[in-house]
């Protein structure tokens, strides 16, 4: 979720790029239908082939931001991580952490078979209701799977600082929205709630669970699902993974699926009718978890507060020229409505 560009495949040095699979046994040869492909939006995606293998390439946009290479970085760790579990993940082939080869740090991965909700439903799934029921429910099976993965194996020594870690959210993340006023344009955020959605997180931090990988993002434009079924095919997107609470991510689903009011939530996917009710889902994790979810509202508010803080500084980015104005409109008018929804939930306690 960040700032959505045309995304030129020429910013990769294709000679550098094979001298680099050279040295690592990727194969030989040209690489072929070299392309970009949907689902890159902070960071890019590129598709390509190389002596009948596919790989799909990852690393940060043109104008990257201060830590978009260190994002490559732990995005690669922690789908080496990954290799083995249960948790549907793309799987990661090779890593480069340094800048200099291409520019950014990189990673390549397997693609995946599968495809986005939110950018349409293929026949199977748009017409059984049933499908669409399964569909939200291995949403909350993937993500189980992840909360039960062993965070303190070797390769994430480490990784993420989970001691004190809910402590931290919202000095972080006002510090972020308090950033965005450096950038030449921007009037500064004008936002619903929001002294009440700070206070409310403040007062009510509850104990945090056992500590997990949260993948910090988590949300039916951030999965895959399979083209024959309505299961997960993979988690994408592990830009804001880390290791704390894994019930962050619970806040998140909370937060942008739909309500039963008829708010669209987040995410659009049409047809709706089947999808579980947020309520559902709540069981449906609460019921397989050995985590504590009564002090899920406060992880909602939260998870509305962090991604709409993130969504605005796309659209701060466009008042300096650096992303589109259009998109940074839409994300604003996205921050507005997760603003609302939190304080909806403020206001229910």
């Amino acid at each position: 979720m960040a700032d959505e560009q045309p995304v030129d495949p020429s910013i990769v040095d294709r000679d550098m790029l094979c001298t680099w699979m050279d040295e690592r046994g990727l194969g030989s040869g040209p690489l072929e239908r070299f392309e970009a492909i949907a689902g890159g939006t902070q960071n890019l995606l590129l598709r390509f082939d190389r002596d009948g293998r596919t790989y799909v390439l990852r690393r940060p946009p043109e104008h990257k931001r201060a830590n978009s290479d260190e994002t490559m970085r732990r995005e690669a760790r922690v789908l080496g991580a990954l290799a083995g579990s249960d948790v549907p993940h793309p799987a990661l082939i090779a890593a480069e952490s340094d800048e200099g080869v291409l520019g950014a740090a990189f990673y390549l991965m397997e693609p995946i078979d599968g495809f986005q909700a939110t950018s349409g439903l293929p026949a199977l799934h748009a017409g059984d209701p049933a499908v669409r029921h399964a569909m939200g429910l291995s949403f909350v099976d993937a993500l189980l799977s992840l909360h039960a993965v062993d965070s303190e194996t070797g390769i994430l020594d480490g990784f993420g600082k989970p001691d004190g870690y809910l402590e931290r959210q919202v000095p972080r993340w006002q510090a972020q929205l308090d950033s965005y006023r450096e950038l030449d344009g921007y009037p500064g955020p004008a936002l619903p709630h929001l002294a009440d959605i700070q206070a409310f997180l403040e007062q009510n931090r509850p104990d945090p669970s056992p500590t997990g990988i949260i993948h910090g993002d988590y949300h039916l434009g951030n999965v895959m699902f399979r083209h024959d079924r309505g299961e997960i095919a993979a988690i994408v997107d592990w830009e804001l993974a880390t290791r704390g609470d894994p019930l962050i991510d619970l806040g998140l689903v909370v937060a942008f699926w739909p309500e039963a009011d008829g708010d669209a939530g987040m995410m659009s996917v049409q047809p709706w009718d089947g999808f579980p009710t947020i309520d559902e889902l709540v069981r449906h994790y609460d019921e397989r978890s050995p985590r504590s979810i009564d002090a899920l509202d406060w992880y909602a508010v939260l998870a509305c507060y962090k991604t709409g803080i993130i969504l605005e500084g796309t659209h701060a980015r466009a008042f300096a020229g650096k992303a589109a104005k259009a998109f940074g409109d839409l994300l604003h008018a996205t921050t507005i409505g997760l603003f609302e929804r939190a304080g909806r939930i403020v206001g229910r306690q």
